[in-house]
């Protein structure tokens, strides 16, 4: 039964709202650190004679994380609706930092792919249950500010794994990348047993919304919900775009336009970390700020803003400038991430309080499913048959099917009455 939501919240309950966003933000950038530090080794593991990897396999390094992330999140969606949340984040968090590690250990394409894999578990218990537990933080209105301060450090992680890993590849090697990366894991999965794990519902109605099953716990009942479906269906999309994208992007610089190595991953990282910050920031505050006009606000912002962004991505995929390229690349990414904050608010507001990490989970599951798992290999494929060059473009549509998707989401839950 869903916890009534408080008149007002006492001052522990703000402080500790506040701890737990800020910590679960900062291991949010570890796990993103470590999930792309391998697109900053891409051309080194290529031309490392003991492995000697084609692109499939390279592109295979980053599916294989993805499927295991993928199956392992409806179970620890699961287990984050009825169990101690902030012990199994503490637990995905050493898990994911250990398995990190352990890549550099590898010796051949079998045992990196293990090890990349093994990362796909720790995350799992993460990234299923930190954004149900944020949403029992912090009332309804906040929510999508909250999430774009949680989904900022996909960019800061994603930029600090580029740069670390070509920083640290060019100096010590990509073994030693790997280890740098995996070890201040262990330490914040010890900061993350300081969390408050808040009631289920704490923040929200007693009553659940009327298109909702109220005592429905099973991922049967999430496909019955016409908003859930769409919304997911739509990040299934961007998330083919983006993980393509992430992936190849440093390696598309390097051999496709010139740039060096050092240059390809560290300007790519900044144009990450700057977009970022604007994007993701502007996006939950303008979700947020338009929210009282639109029950559809939160997806209006992500369709429109994604549908902006697909020409910009053809265009730096396009040009043979340098600079033409990191604009047009800054444009894109700035609006990509404008949906960060609003597509995740969207998805934990549809839904029973009480089903939010399941709810989280088969999100997981469907987005990777569809998304990150194929594209990755699906490119380099491409790209061992023809080139690079030719073989990313499939992001740039990929991206117009998702903001299309939102868009018509938006429209027709304005016409039915559903919420987000």
């Amino acid at each position: 039964m869903t916890a009534p939501a408080p008149a007002a919240t006492s001052a522990s309950a703000r402080r500790g709202a506040a701890f737990a966003l800020g910590v679960l933000a900062f291991v949010n950038l570890f796990n993103y650190l470590d999930r792309l530090i391998v697109a900053a080794l891409v051309e080194t593991l290529k031309k490392d004679p003991q492995l000697a990897l084609s692109d499939v396999q390279l592109g295979f390094l980053a599916t294989g994380f993805v499927v295991v992330y993928m199956l392992t999140a409806p179970v620890f969606g699961w287990l984050g609706d009825r169990r101690g949340r902030v012990r199994l984040i503490a637990l995905g968090v050493a898990a994911w930092s250990l398995a990190t590690a352990a890549a550099g250990l590898a010796w051949s394409f079998l045992t990196l792919f293990l090890a990349r894999s093994a990362v796909g578990i720790g995350e799992a218990a993460f990234g299923t249950i930190a954004p149900a537990l944020l949403a029992d933080s912090f009332p309804k209105p906040s929510r999508g500010r909250v999430f774009s301060v949680f989904f900022a450090a996909i960019p800061i992680g994603s930029a600090l794994g580029y740069v670390l890993g070509g920083l640290v590849d060019k100096h010590y090697g990509w073994r030693a990348a790997f280890t740098i990366a995996g070890v201040p894991g262990l330490l914040l999965a010890v900061l993350c047993l300081w969390i408050r794990d808040p009631p289920r519902g704490a923040m929200d109605s007693p009553q659940p919304p009327a298109h909702l099953d109220p005592g429905g716990r099973s991922y049967r009942a999430l496909l019955t919900n016409p908003t859930y479906v769409l919304t997911v269906l739509g990040y299934a999309a961007y998330t083919f775009a983006l993980g393509g994208m992430a992936f190849w992007m440093p390696a598309f610089l390097e051999r496709q336009r010139g740039f060096s190595r050092a240059d390809a991953t560290v300007q790519f990282g900044a144009i990450i970390v700057v977009t970022g910050f604007l994007g993701t920031f502007g996006g939950g505050w303008l979700g947020d700020a338009l929210l009282p006009r639109s029950k559809q606000a939160y997806l209006w912002v992500s369709g429109i803003a994604t549908l902006a962004a697909a020409p910009l991505a053809f265009i730096a995929f396009r040009a043979g400038d340098h600079t033409t390229i990191l604009l047009s690349l800054f444009l894109a990414e700035i609006l990509m991430f404008a949906s960060t904050g609003p597509v995740n608010s969207a998805i934990v507001n549809v839904v029973d309080p009480e089903m939010r990490a399941s709810a989280v989970a088969l999100s997981i599951l469907s987005i990777h499913l569809l998304g990150d798992v194929p594209s990755p290999p699906l490119i380099g494929k491409l790209s061992d048959l023809s080139n690079l060059g030719t073989a990313v473009l499939v992001t740039p549509a990929a991206i117009v099917v998702s903001g299309a998707i939102w868009c018509a989401a938006a429209l027709l839950g304005g016409k039915r009455g559903w919420a987000t």
